[in-house]
């Protein structure tokens, strides 16, 4: 059974190492082994504990998987959805997801971005309700595709509240 928490500090050391390891197929598509996923620092990723959100999927005491979030201008920014290679295709990379959105309910919006190239990653979004939005390119072999999804909760609260203004 997988259950998901907030992270801690403590954590960066065992989340740096699944990001490199759940990095490495990104990195083998795209023949791109700079990718800033697998460059990252440890100091920056504590850094990250001071300003974002980090939650742990967990299965007997192992971090199996890991995703971040940061609001900017009522956006949920989402990022680093990892899941270890072994546990993939099990339903936590959506556990995290969802978790992640629901502790991010009052924002308007939510924002992600991966690999252009990255079909699995790309399905896993889109039926989440997540639509392509724009690309932008990270480097020559790499071209990011955004994604967003409107705030569903928002958007009923907003309905709700023009009703009773309106009435």
């Amino acid at each position: 059974m997988v259950e998901i928490l907030a992270a801690e500090s403590k954590d960066a050391k065992e989340i740096l190492k699944l990001q490199i390891l759940a990095y490495q197929s990104e990195a083998k598509l795209y023949n791109d082994w700079s990718l800033p996923a697998l460059t990252q620092t440890l100091d920056s990723l504590y850094q990250e504990f001071e300003d974002s959100v980090i939650l742990k999927a967990i299965i007997n005491n192992q971090i199996v998987g890991s995703v971040r979030a940061k609001v900017d201008n009522d956006v949920c920014k989402i990022g680093r959805l990892i899941v270890d290679p072994e546990f993939q295709k099990k339903g936590i990379g959506t556990a995290l997801l969802k978790h992640i959105e629901q502790m991010h309910e009052n924002t308007t919006s939510f924002e992600l971005f991966t690999g252009s190239k990255s079909v699995s990653n790309i399905q896993l979004y889109e039926k989440n309700g997540y639509v392509k939005s724009h690309t932008k390119d990270l480097s020559e072999s790499v071209s990011l595709l955004f994604l967003v999804k409107p705030n569903k909760n928002l958007s009923y609260i907003l309905k709700i509240t023009s009703f009773y203004v309106s009435s």
